[in-house]
């Protein structure tokens, strides 16, 4: 089963919806499977103080101007639902609070995703799983506790899932990866398991690909210079389309593990042993 491959465009649209588009596009063009948004409902997730607080932004001089600068509404998702469409790729979206969820239902997306800022939110997962889309759940700032209670909600439901690992810094130090945690969370819970990554560069991807994962999520972005928290984690499109080609060359270099002579050593084999006796190497 091939990776699919998640382009996570989340808030690097800067709230603009031709950016957007030019990351739908950056995703199609490298040949992943899906983009993935974020939608929040502004006065849900933050309070009121720190909504009123200072921030500098494009946008004005409170946290309230900046997040409402960034999020986009049923006008731009509709524009983002039609432009997906006519490009042939999947979107979906994260959602961080219920009445987000909900807002995302009118699209009939394919699939759902868990942040892992909300796994730990039951009424959220709850909501989600009775939606029964196949859901990407990532496991950033957990403990075995908190994702054992996840997988249970979804599985009472009877929701189709995958775990991701997942370390939620921005961007992840290599040495933080833990990517052996791919492997613990498959022992364990007996379920295909992804990863999300938020590392600068590829390499720390290509160990995740050949590790055996289901599903592989990267921020991407325009330039990492543009404005915006994730944009240092995110890669660019030339990285994306190199990141895309070499997990698919990964996959198919992975084989199945069995020792025996490949056909193309047949011919290799008799000529570098030819003058090995022949009863020598039965």
């Amino acid at each position: 089963m091939a990776i699919f491959i998640i382009a996570e465009i989340g808030i690097n649209h800067n709230g603009d919806v031709e950016i957007a588009k030019q990351l739908i596009d950056v995703a199609k063009i490298a040949g992943a499977d899906a983009v993935k948004f974020q939608k929040r409902a502004i006065d849900l997730v933050y309070t009121k103080e720190l909504l009123d607080s200072p921030r500098e932004s494009p946008w004005g001089a409170t946290q309230r101007a900046q997040k409402e600068g960034l999020e986009f509404g049923l006008d731009e998702y509709k524009k983002i639902d039609a432009y997906c469409k006519g490009k042939g790729i999947e979107w979906f979206a994260s959602a961080w609070d219920l009445e987000s969820q909900k807002f995302l239902k009118q699209f009939d997306c394919k699939y759902n995703k868990i942040a892992s800022a909300m796994i730990v939110y039951e009424d959220l997962l709850k909501e989600v799983a009775s939606e029964k889309k196949h859901t990407f759940i990532s496991t950033g700032m957990t403990e075995f506790d908190q994702v054992d209670r996840a997988v249970e909600i979804f599985r009472e439901a009877g929701c189709p899932f995958e775990l991701m690992h997942c370390v939620s810094t921005y961007p992840m130090a290599d040495e933080d990866a833990n990517l052996n945690r791919i492997k613990t969370l498959r022992d364990r819970y007996k379920c295909d398991v992804g990863y999300s990554g938020h590392e600068v560069g590829l390499a720390v991807s290509y160990g995740a690909a050949a590790l055996g994962i289901t599903s592989l999520e990267r921020h991407i972005t325009l330039d990492r210079a543009m404005y915006g928290s994730d944009q240092a984690a995110s890669v660019e499109p030339m990285g994306f389309l190199q990141l895309v080609g070499a997990v698919r060359k990964i996959e198919k270099a992975m084989g199945n593990g069995d020792i025996r002579m490949n056909d193309k050593e047949i011919p290799i084999a008799e000529k570098l042993r030819a003058h090995i006796p022949f009863e020598s190497h039965q």
